[in-house]
């Protein structure tokens, strides 16, 4: 069963990126440096990555047909990533972000609009077949259909063989209470540094001591902290750290999370051990960093 996949479920929306020198001022006329289309959204990036990387990896989300849907599923396409579940939605709008990005700070600024477009639910996920995959991961989204999906794959996981298990994965990234009751139901668990912010925790290391005990038993909680590296603590409670691996300039951080994200899943789900995975993710996160999308990302021992 080599082949099976890894499965991202979340969004797929178009960025449109505007590159400046310097953030505008309100009210204010001013050229970009340059403007382009990218597919975007958390699970969909992680999915270009994966690809990159070398691994079969398949994405489900709804999408809006029309124009815009044309160019994301060409670029799909382009990186190898089964879009078979894909849920076509008529009649709804295509999700999409205008970015700002600056690469004097290399901070990007989002403003995201998505009217009516809708998450995949529990029915729709009922139809997939398990078997095809090895490890499925959630952006966290609608978090009491997406408990309801997990559980079908526990259910499945309790009558597999060992090696046919699937991984489950969460990401906790959005600082929006119905999210947090995903923290038990991943054998690995994202959680953000806005997220860990939010809940009063100062540093990675402290994230994870104090939300350790909201993750099940024998779980790995990871949380990156930007320039600041990234940490991770398994059922030992050891924390494990990682310091950022920054690029000689810091061109773009657009999708440096889900960068990290796929790549310590990369490593996890190849038999790395957990230091091995979080000083792989923040490489390749940094590297990221440092270029424009996410073509030149891949570190030659990869």
């Amino acid at each position: 069963m080599e082949d099976r996949k890894i499965l991202c479920i979340g969004l797929v929306c178009l960025d449109i990126i505007n590159v400046v020198d310097k953030y505008p001022e309100e009210d204010t006329d001013s050229r970009c440096l340059s403007q382009r289309w990218q597919r975007g959204g958390n699970a969909s990036n992680s999915c270009t990555v994966l690809s990159l990387l070398g691994a079969p990896c398949a994405f489900m989300g709804s999408l809006a047909p029309g124009p815009v849907a044309d160019f994301v599923l060409n670029d799909f396409h382009l990186y190898h990533i089964d879009i078979s579940l894909l849920l076509e939605c008529p009649g709804c709008t295509f999700p999409a972000s205008m970015v700002i990005s600056n690469v004097t700070s290399g901070s990007r600024t989002i403003l995201h609009m998505n009217r009516n477009l809708p998450d995949v639910s529990a029915e729709d996920f009922s139809k997939v077949d398990l078997r095809q995959y090895r490890w499925i991961h959630w952006e966290g989204r609608n978090a009491e259909e997406q408990v309801k999906m997990i559980q079908r794959v526990e259910e499945f996981n309790r009558s597999a063989a060992e090696k046919e298990r699937i991984t489950i994965s969460v990401e906790i990234e959005k600082t929006r209470e119905p999210l947090y009751q995903l923290f038990p139901y991943g054998d690995v668990v994202f959680v953000s540094k806005d997220v860990a912010k939010h809940l009063g925790f100062n540093s990675a290391a402290a994230a994870l001591k104090g939300l350790y005990s909201r993750v099940r038993k024998g779980a790995v909680l990871i949380c990156a902290w930007a320039e600041k590296g990234a940490d991770a603590m398994g059922p030992d409670g050891i924390v494990v750290h990682s310091d950022a691996f920054p690029p000689e300039a810091l061109v773009d951080t657009l999708g440096a999370g889900d960068t990290f994200n796929a790549s310590v899943i990369y490593t996890l789900s190849n038999g790395g051990g957990l230091q091995e995975a979080l000083s792989f993710g923040c490489q390749v996160a940094g590297r990221k960093c440092g270029v424009h999308g996410y073509d030149g990302i891949v570190p030659a021992r990869a």
